[in-house]
């Protein structure tokens, strides 16, 4: 049977009177209350549901590959899977089933409607089951049944099972389509196969939207920013209009690069775009400028926002958590609970992290325990890791390697990483020596456990141990990763890597930073060459010092910017004590405020203080 264009878009019509939304590239992001707000908690049974679409596909002539390395059974589509299924039917859908039932003749596009419904209540078996009732009603799977479905796959991430559907709509000539491509895209993404998904739309003869959204965040959810930030402009270049679901994919990905001219120009789409008062984007929006260092226009979209939900709660709690605004973070987070906001596992995260950067120990404690206690919420890495992050900066190093110990979980290397920070800090080799152990038993590839211990080795002279500690990388091919910052100027960002002399303006540089270094002595600066992996004497070392990234970084947006302008550096890795130092003595001579976003928080610099009180 063939089906028209319109004929596909008629379940969507019918779906939309009720409640429903066609699936996009985000949609299965948001919360089931969100996504459809007409049904009720889903309870599930204590059993799970055995999946078998597999006969669907019984009439199917042999099939074809996909690609030389894909060989597809399509006759064992799912059968081994499972999922839980509800034990009672939304209002919405129950009242569409029964007129489903009562048509004297179902065709492809009713088939449609209910297989759709299923699918986006989250009934997975159910819509499952439909489409092998309707191949045994002599109606093949078309487009948007197969669109429809192909998400299941795609939120068990089980890759091989879509493989199979895309051998399928090859031999039957619809992959082209632009809602199989888009489902697909996205199936493959969530697979976290991002080169398949960049191949089935390079193969899309006419992309619209959804497909382009479907790729921009599939780049997204596998980290490559870059990439995603990429595709969004040749998107607007396609003459293709951004919708919700593509300033939602964005707009994290200019959060993790901290662009925020690029976040800038992307809000300025939204307004024009009449899209800010959707609550996803303005989310973003607010966890965009958090991460890119304006905390004050991220909470001033909060405050603006009509309706709050726990994403731009958490969203907001962890800006103020990561700018060191802890107090602010606590009573934000309390007055959501008051609003009726039950707080998830990612706001705890929120909440202890925003403790652990202002040493609030006792908060934290009241706040871990109450996950279980009140919430009935089970703790997971990132709490036990908040915590004992709590504990390392707090110097209650003992304390913190206890706790890591005696986990309910199997404490994994980044856990045990965050205390061996600490002991960086707090200058506690011995314990640090047994903490890189743990480290090393469980990851023992953890590049910065090793140049950590490298780190503390230099700094007490150990230069032995270091060495040894460098020839076992070396073996092991490990390198180091070098410390690079970067900084936006004029439309672009300029990136500096430690000792690196290639940048244009490098002799404005060093001349910038030879004048300011006479003030700062003056003012009673001294340079902390501690941290000198390199066994030269301190002139060295303190040339050594004044090559790294961030401070090269500071002074090339100094002397390429107007007197008072805000100066914003992202580096990847913690800035070090020295530089930490620096900054502040800079920040007060130049009369400038300095914001500097390393690896775990944001520094503000101002007229010779940070925001962070030297406690990070």
């Amino acid at each position: 049977m063939e089906v028209s264009h319109q004929m596909l878009h008629r379940p969507v019509a019918l779906l939309s009177r009720i409640g429903f939304v066609r699936r996009n590239a985000s949609f299965w992001e948001m919360p089931r209350s969100q996504r459809f707000p007409f049904c009720p908690e889903i309870v599930y049974d204590d059993d799970g549901f055995e999946i078998g679409v597999g006969k669907v596909f019984d009439e199917m002539p042999q099939r074809n590959s996909i690609s030389e390395d894909v060989d597809l059974e399509v006759e064992t589509c799912v059968n081994g899977s499972s999922v839980n299924a509800p034990s009672s039917l939304p209002s919405g859908i129950d009242s569409v089933r029964k007129v489903f039932e009562l048509m004297p003749r179902k065709d492809v596009v009713s088939w449609n409607t209910i297989i759709a419904g299923y699918a986006q209540s989250g009934m997975y078996e159910n819509a499952l089951r439909l489409v092998r009732e309707m191949g045994s009603n002599d109606l093949s799977p078309d487009a948007f049944t197969l669109s429809s479905v192909l998400p299941i796959f795609s939120e068990y991430v089980d890759v091989i099972k879509g493989k199979e559907i895309h051998g399928y709509v090859i031999r039957k000539g619809i992959d082209a389509d632009v809602y199989i491509g888009s489902s697909l895209v996205d199936m493959y993404a969530k697979s976290a196969r991002i080169e398949d998904s960049e191949r089935v739309f390079s193969h899309l003869s006419c992309r619209d939207s959804i497909s382009w959204n479907s790729l921009v965040a599939g780049y997204v959810q596998n980290g490559r920013y870059n990439e995603a930030v990429r595709l969004f402009r040749q998107m607007v270049n396609a003459k293709v209009r951004p919708g919700p679901v593509a300033f939602s994919s964005v707009l994290p990905a200019c959060a993790h690069l901290s662009t925020l001219t690029l976040g800038k120009q992307l809000h300025g789409y939204v307004l024009r775009g009449g899209y800010s008062d959707n609550i996803f984007i303005a989310s973003a929006l607010v966890d965009m400028y958090s991460k890119c260092g304006n905390i004050k226009a991220a909470r001033k979209i909060f405050d603006r926002m009509n309706l709050h939900d726990e994403v731009s709660w958490t969203a907001i709690i962890m800006g103020h958590a990561l700018h060191g605004h802890g107090r602010e973070a606590i009573s934000l987070f309390e007055e959501m609970k008051l609003q009726g906001v039950k707080p998830n596992h990612v706001a705890f995260v929120a909440v202890l992290t925003a403790c652990s950067h202002v040493g609030l120990v006792e908060e934290a404690w009241g706040y871990f325990n109450s996950m279980s206690k009140v919430y009935g919420l089970n703790h997971e890495l990132e709490h036990y890791a908040a915590v004992a992050d709590l504990l390392g900066r707090a110097g209650r190093l003992e304390e913190a390697y206890d706790f890591i110990s005696n986990m309910r979980v199997e404490p994994t290397g980044s856990v045990w990483s965050t205390l061996l920070s600490s002991c960086s800090v707090h200058k506690n080799l011995e314990l640090a020596e047994k903490v890189a152990e743990k480290i090393f038993a469980v990851d023992s590839d953890n590049m910065g456990a090793y140049v950590l211990m490298c780190n503390m080795y230099a700094s007490n002279g150990r230069w032995k141990q270091m060495a040894k500690l460098r020839l076992r990388m070396r073996r092991k091919g490990m390198r180091k990763k070098p410390a690079c910052s970067w900084i936006e100027f004029n439309n672009k960002t300029h990136g500096f890597v430690s000792g690196d002399r290639s940048h244009p303006s490098m002799d404005r540089i060093n001349e910038f930073l030879e004048a300011v270094m006479e003030q700062m002595e003056k003012e009673g600066y001294v340079a902390d060459t501690s941290g000198v992996l390199h066994d030269v004497d301190e002139e060295h070392k303190r040339e050594l010092l004044y090559g790294h990234s961030e401070r090269l970084a500071v002074a090339f947006g100094i002397i390429n910017t107007e007197p008072g302008t805000t100066i914003r550096v992202t580096k990847n890795i913690r800035i070090c004590t020295d530089c930490h130092v620096a900054i502040k003595f800079i920040s007060k001579i130049t009369e400038r405020e300095i914001i500097v976003r390393d690896n775990s928080r944001f520094h503000h610099f101002n007229r010779g203080s940070c925001s962070c009180g030297d406690y990070w």
